[in-house]
């Protein structure tokens, strides 16, 4: 009798793992193609990509926007670039990082082991 329930209890078992098995390989080939789904947007996106910085490219030459720069002169009212206009890096108002917290005037409260009553 207890040789049967051995038996009968290993077959279970074996049954539930071959189930088990059974779902994950089908949980990971549903993931292998979503996996591979994304891939190719992936690739799509960045031959997206590559097409706009060629166009990006392609629209900003210098004797395109010079030839631009010349249609459009008197329309946009543009003036000449003078070398007075230019400035170094140094003379370039950048906002300043706020200071650091005083620790006389503005404490923080220390972190302690024990509870406080």
């Amino acid at each position: 009798m207890m040789r049967s329930l051995t038996y009968l209890g290993c077959v279970l078992v074996v049954m539930g793992l071959a189930f088990w098995a059974y779902r994950e390989n089908y949980a990971t080939q549903a993931s292998m193609g979503q996996m591979s789904q994304v891939q190719r947007e992936i690739a799509g996106l960045r031959e997206e990509l590559g097409v706009l910085r060629a166009e990006w490219a392609f629209l900003n030459r210098p004797d395109r926007l010079s030839q631009l720069v010349d249609l459009n002169f008197d329309r946009l009212q543009l003036v000449p670039v003078e070398t007075g206009q230019m400035l170094d890096l140094e003379h370039v108002d950048y906002p300043k990082p706020p200071p650091p917290p005083d620790p006389l005037t503005d404490p923080q409260p220390e972190l302690s082991e024990e509870p406080t009553p």
